[in-house]
Parts: C-alpha cells; sequence; structure tokens
C-alpha cells in the first residue's frame, strides 16, 4: 500500500506519493503552509482515481477536461506526467520515465494508491 509523505522543507511544505515498494511515484509543489499541502494531498486523493489521461506526446492528441494527468516529454526526452485538479492547477508530477509505458504504469499506481494512502509526517 502506498503512502504520502509530507516534510517541511526551507521554504514550506511538500510531499510524495510512494508506491507499497517505497518508490517515489508523483510530487508536489512547495507549499508555504501545511494546511496547504494537505489540502494538495486531498485534492490528489479526490482527482486522481476520476482523472482522464491525456497523451501530449501524440500529435493532434485530443484534449481532456479536467481533472487530468496530461504526459508529456522533457528537455532530456523522458517521459513524465502531471496531474492537474478540476480548477487546472497542477498538483502533483512525476518523474522522468525512459519508456511510455513505465510512465502510463506511474499514472495507474497513482490512481490505484492515493485514494486510501495514509498520510506521514517526516521530521
Amino acid at each position: 500500500m502506498g503512502k504520502f509523505v509530507m516534510r517541511k522543507t526551507n521554504t514550506g511544505f511538500k510531499f510524495d506519493l510512494k508506491a507499497g515498494n517505497g518508490e517515489v511515484i508523483a510530487t508536489s509543489e512547495v507549499y508555504a503552509a501545511e494546511a496547504s499541502c494537505k489540502n494538495g494531498i486531498e485534492s490528489v486523493r479526490k482527482n486522481a482515481p476520476i482523472a482522464a489521461v491525456e497523451d501530449q506526446t501524440v500529435e493532434g492528441y485530443a484534449a481532456q477536461k479536467h481533472p487530468k494527468f496530461e504526459i508529456y516529454t522533457d528537455k532530456a526526452g523522458e517521459f513524465r506526467f502531471r496531474l492537474k485538479a478540476t480548477n487546472g492547477q497542477i498538483i502533483a508530477v512525476s518523474e522522468g520515465y525512459k519508456a511510455m509505458a513505465s510512465c502510463k504504469n506511474g499514472i495507474e499506481s497513482v490512481k490505484k494508491n492515493a485514494p486510501e494512502a495514509p498520510v506521514v509526517v517526516e521530521e
């Protein structure tokens, strides 16, 4: 079972969603306040299971409504995804993946783990 790991940074608070094996599958932005970070976690829990997948690596891709996962390629040519909430805000992003299949597996892992994942606060 996955878990959200929330921690304080030099500039605020952020969370990682980790899979059962401890791998980070999604990361948040840095929030100014702990309460905002917790709201971000709740937003991922709520939006991830119902989010459509928009593959922006395909020419002429069909735009999806929010909430959605957007798959794109980064400057290094790796596949990444970002989860956008109903309001269009980015609420979680992935690491870079060499293979599209791995990126899609990451999305499925977020959809599966996020709704029930407990929150662990790291000191």
